[in-house]
């Protein structure tokens, strides 16, 4: 698990390098916290097993970073779903059960419980051992920090395009962060001042049920890495996967789809895509030269779909594409997913 550290003072007598793998949006829907009540036979939330067929691939990476798009209950408040979220503290124990290092926050979601709701999902992550990066509980805490994963000096920052229209959070707009490409660079430049090799910056954005990158999208994306500062976008918010480009010579994932969620996709009003089950864990390996030259090799991506009928497990498409004790609706399932997702990155899935 990456560590806070600081600058290193010597050059490194060899390349070094790390794994990362990066998901999309966990999104827990109240039928979904229902069925952590009943993994838990009622005495609390259990969302472990939702992962637990993924998790060998997430804990198998030297860094981990998942989205959590809603902020957590405070205790002494009732849970809720949407448009104004409030989920059970539980489902930081599943993240970093499965293996997660750190989480994404900024979210259009973000101060949907105001003040209490940030302290809480900050507290939960921090309690389980995962760092994050987009809520703050004061102004130094939105700042760019550093931490150190294999040696290097890694920096990870976190935005998003709105707050769905709600002020911040008792009036403290350090509470999260907004896209902003003055302030993106500024920041990606005080994180390589404090001695950052690697920047990744996640951004909340793009438009909901669509694959193709908004015009919005491919110019903020093209304006944060022309100074060569960003080494990865990692990109959520549109509930179905968006197409992986280079940018500058920057890898830009636009968007990862839904990694957990239960957004109902049989006619309703509005009816949500079946896509939305879809997802992808995107691994790649992460160079530095001696010479400080950063190389991120290209992204895989490993298919992913919710399967609500299984509990909401998180299944590997390609893997259990190869069970044959699955039942026929689910392999048929999965074999749509998977046609769906190659739609989109075809390019970028491993055989």
């Amino acid at each position: 698990m990456p560590a806070s550290t600081v600058a290193p003072t010597s050059v490194p007598s060899r390349d070094q390098q790390f794994t990362i793998a990066v998901s999309g949006d966990i999104l827990p829907h109240s039928r979904l916290w229902r069925g952590a009540a009943e993994n838990a036979a009622n005495t609390g939330y259990d969302f472990r097993p939702m992962f637990e067929l993924v998790k060998p691939t997430i804990s198998s990476v030297d860094l981990a970073i998942c989205h959590l798009e809603t902020p957590i209950a405070p205790a002494d408040e009732k849970l809720s779903t949407y448009p104004f979220f409030g989920v059970p503290a539980q489902i930081t124990d599943a993240i970093a059960d499965a293996g997660f290092d750190r989480c994404s926050l900024a979210s259009n979601h973000a101060m949907d419980r105001g003040v209490k709701g940030i302290d809480a999902t900050l507290a939960a992550l921090d309690r389980n051992g995962v760092s994050h990066a987009g809520m703050a509980r004061n102004p130094e805490e939105i700042e760019p920090k550093i931490f150190q994963v294999n040696g290097v000096q890694v920096a990870h920052l976190s935005y998003t395009f709105s707050y769905n229209g709600l002020p911040a959070a008792g009036g403290q707009a350090w509470r999260s962060a907004l896209i902003n490409p003055e302030r993106i660079i500024r920041d990606t430049r005080k994180a390589k001042t404090l001695g950052a090799q690697v920047v990744l910056v996640s951004m909340h954005w793009g438009n909901e049920r669509e694959w193709a990158p908004t015009g919005y999208q491919r110019r903020i994306a093209d304006e944060i890495t022309r100074d060569g500062d960003i080494d990865l976008i990692i990109g959520s918010h549109a509930h179905v996967l968006q197409p992986i480009e280079k940018v500058n010579d920057t890898w830009v994932i636009y968007g990862l789809g839904n990694f957990l969620s239960d957004m109902p996709t049989t006619p309703k009003d509005p009816p949500w895509p079946a896509s939305t089950q879809d997802g992808a864990i995107v691994t790649a390996s992460v160079t530095v030269s001696r010479s400080g030259e950063i190389v991120v090799a290209q992204p895989v991506v490993a298919p992913t779909w919710v399967d609500k009928n299984a509990g909401w497990q998180i299944r590997l498409v390609q893997a259990d594409l190869e069970n044959q004790d699955l039942p026929v609706t689910t392999r048929t399932a999965l074999y749509q997913s998977l046609r769906r997702t190659k739609k989109v990155l075809a390019d970028f899935i491993a055989d």
